[in-house]
Order: C-alpha cells, then sequence, then structure tokens
C-alpha cells in the first residue's frame, strides 16, 4: 500500500539531510580533521607549510631557499629557532674541507641537501606524542638539543659513549636525518638529547651553550691537575669557552695564546692568568722560561692551524698531555718521533660535548664568560654569506650569530 503524500515527501527530505551530512564529512576529510578532531602533535596553532631556510647543496653553495617545516611523530620536538651560531667547522664545511666532503680515504660526513646549523636555541612550539614527559618540556619553554642523534644501538653508545656512534652519528646541519637550525623551525627527533634552558639567558648568549659544551670536554680531556701549567692555543669561541673552563680547573699557570690582541684581552677575562701573541714574542722560549725549561703540562690546541700542532709539540713537556680539537682543512705533517721516542706524549683527541650542556647552561647563567665581548654579531638569517666571511676573516668578529 503506498505511503500518504506526505509522509513521503517528509521521509524524502530526511534521507536528502543524512545523504548531504555524509557526503560533506568524505568531501572534506582536511577541514574536519583540523577543525574537529585533534592534531596528531600538541600545539598552539598548526605549524605553516613552508619556512625561509640556508640551505647547503655543496661547497661555498648555500642558498636562501623555501623549506617545508618539519612536523613532529611521536617522542618528537619542533623548536622556532631563536639563535643559531655560525661555528668555524661551518666554514670549514663551506670551504669545502675533506672531513665533509671526502677524499681518497673517506666518504664526505655532509649529505646535501641539508640545512646547516648546530649551534641553537630556540622555543618549543609543537611536542610530538609523550615528547613533553620524556624531556620535561612544555610549550613555551626555551630548549637546545646536544649537536648528536646517536643510534643508541651500537657498541660505543651501550657503554655511554654516545657522542662516538659507529652507526648513526647524525650531528644536525650536515645529515639529512638532523637537519640543522638555519631556518625559522627546527626538528628535534627520536633519540636526541634536550634541554631546557632558563627563560633569563639572552637567546644569542643561550646559542653558545653547544660550543662552550664542546671547551668544556676538551678541557677534560686534558685531565688538568692543580700544580699544572696549561697553554691553550687558540682564543676564538670554542678557545676562550676553554680557558674559562680550565680556570675551575684552577690549574696553577693558565696562558692563552693567540694572534689577535683584542681576542687575548678577552682570554684574560675568561680568566688567564697570561696571554702571549706569536707575532711579538717567541712563545715556546716564554713558555720554556717560565716552567725552568720543562715546558708545559698541557697543551690544548684549538687554532685550527698546523703551525700550533707544531708549536704545541716543542712547547709542552715530557710525560705531558697534548689535546687536538681543532678540525683541520690541509693535513698536518709532524715529527712523530717527538710524540713516541723523544717526549712520551699523551695525544688526547677531543670531539663534541657528552654530558656537558648541564653545565655549560650553569656556567652562562652565572655569568662566568664575558658574553657581551663574545657575541660579537647578531646578523639576519638572509646575512648568512656575510656572516660567513665574518667568520673566515677573524678580524672583527668573535662569536657570529643568525637570527632567522
Amino acid at each position: 500500500m503506498p505511503l500518504p503524500t506526505r509522509a513521503h515527501s517528509l521521509l524524502i527530505r530526511l534521507v536528502l539531510i543524512l545523504l548531504a551530512q555524509t557526503l560533506e564529512l568524505l568531501c572534506v576529510p582536511t577541514r574536519c580533521w583540523i577543525k574537529k578532531a585533534p592534531m596528531a602533535y600538541l600545539a598552539n596553532e598548526a605549524l605553516p607549510k613552508t619556512m625561509p631556510a640556508i640551505v647547503c647543496h655543496g661547497p661555498e653553495d648555500y642558498r636562501l631557499e623555501e623549506w617545508k617545516v618539519p612536523q613532529p611523530a611521536a617522542g618528537e620536538v619542533v623548536i622556532r629557532v631563536q639563535s643559531v651560531g655560525i661555528c668555524a667547522s661551518d666554514l670549514k664545511c663551506y670551504q669545502g674541507a675533506p672531513l665533509f666532503w671526502g677524499d681518497d680515504t673517506r666518504a664526505g660526513y655532509c649529505q646535501p641537501p641539508v640545512i646547516p646549523g648546530h649551534e641553537f636555541v630556540g622555543e618549543v612550539v609543537a611536542l610530538g606524542e609523550g615528547a613533553g614527559e620524556q624531556y620535561g618540556l612544555q610549550l613555551g619553554d626555551i630548549a637546545v638539543s646536544e649537536q648528536i642523534v646517536p643510534c643508541w644501538n651500537c657498541r660505543f653508545c651501550k657503554r655511554g659513549q654516545y657522542w662516538m656512534c659507529q652507526d648513526k652519528h647524525d650531528v644536525y646541519g650536515f645529515r639529512q636525518a638532523t637537519i640543522g637550525a638555519m631556518a625559522e623551525y627546527m626538528r628535534f627527533p627520536v633519540g636526541a638529547l634536550n634541554y631546557k634552558v632558563p627563560d633569563a639567558l639572552p637567546a644569542h648568549h643561550a646559542a653558545f651553550i653547544e660550543p662552550l659544551g664542546c671547551s668544556i670536554h676538551a678541557v677534560e680531556r686534558g685531565e688538568i691537575e692543580l700544580h699544572d701549567v696549561v697553554v691553550i692555543a687558540g682564543c676564538g669561541p670554542l678557545g676562550l669557552g676553554m680557558v674559562a673552563a680550565a680556570r675551575l680547573k684552577n690549574p696553577r699557570l693558565l696562558i692563552a695564546i693567540d694572534l689577535n690582541d683584542e681576542r687575548l684581552e678577552i682570554a684574560e677575562l675568561c680568566g688567564a692568568d697570561m696571554s702571549m701573541n706569536p707575532k711579538k714574542i717567541d712563545v715556546i722560549d716564554e713558555v720554556l722560561k717560565l716552567t725552568e725549561g720543562y715546558g708545559c703540562d698541557v697543551y690544548i690546541e684549538a687554532t685550527g692551524y698546523p703551525a700550533a700542532v707544531l708549536q704545541g709539540l716543542q712547547m709542552i713537556r715530557k710525560l705531558g698531555t697534548f689535546v687536538e680539537f681543532s678540525v683541520m682543512r690541509e693535513p698536518v705533517t709532524a715529527d712523530w718521533t717527538i710524540i713516541g721516542d723523544t717526549k712520551e706524549l699523551n695525544i688526547h683527541g677531543s670531539h663534541l660535548s657528552p654530558y656537558t650542556y648541564p653545565l655549560a647552561i650553569d656556567m652562562l647563567s652565572k655569568g662566568l664568560l664575558p658574553m657581551d665581548r663574545i657575541m660579537t654579531h647578531q646578523l639576519p638569517l638572509a646575512d648568512f654569506h656575510a656572516g660567513m666571511d665574518l667568520v673566515a676573516a677573524g678580524r672583527e668578529s668573535v662569536k657570529v650569530t643568525l637570527t632567522p
């Protein structure tokens, strides 16, 4: 028996309404996801799609480009970068050093295209599931991440020697898995070592946490004792951090060496007992005179130039400790007989900054370094090449940072 006309009309209208609502849900899933469902990450607002970034394509081929904004997966953090430093290793990579681009004995470490930058600080703007609880971070916190993201599975990582990770060894700014900070946003991937930074620390000072951490580790490798005479060669940002860290060890005499008198003045503010300029005096002879002809107990090389290696081998005493920190642009030739048969030296390398970030943050928070003298230039991100020129020249600048 057919339905009455009125009831039939009402049924048709109801079916059409339900059909329209179903089609709306099916046809605009993106809008529904943003408006009606929780985001996959915790944030005050959705992240933008693209951002300006400096992109490394090869030696001396760095370009300002648009890059996709990273999205955090579970256990990951995204920051809005506040400040990023230009490191000497960034310069060496830019100039084509074999470590980064390879030679007859090794493959290049850098994996272009990649955004450089491993000295950074930023505001937490997005947290993947579980990341806040894991790292003790909240939206709006200021945070840093150690420059290396280890595999946590190789022999070294399992021993706690994660900074020498064998399988991944991904450092921010050089590898595809760890895109760097010369951009508006950056991601801390799963496995990263992240730390909260005090709000009171200025951003361009906090960008110095990474280099200061490296400096602390180099000093620890020197195994300095109270009666030691310690020489730190090179008073760039890292060398100045070494002077400040070595001062905490309270050696008998702490000597800074550099070719730039202004940097030597800053070294004394960092805690050096005396400073020497090789252009003005014979620094080897001077150190020998100060030590009754024996030589310094600990020599830390932080210049990046081969001549400083030879200088140290002549200056250091028998059974002394020589710490090699620098990334060299070219090979270094030295008489290894001095190391072995003549002086029986302890040769210690120094790599990255294991377990030092908390101390670096504490030193900066307590004002133990003259940061206003060290952080000399803050440039906009677009002035990257001008910043590189300043670092390469080394005459006007000490530490150069970029602000995205």
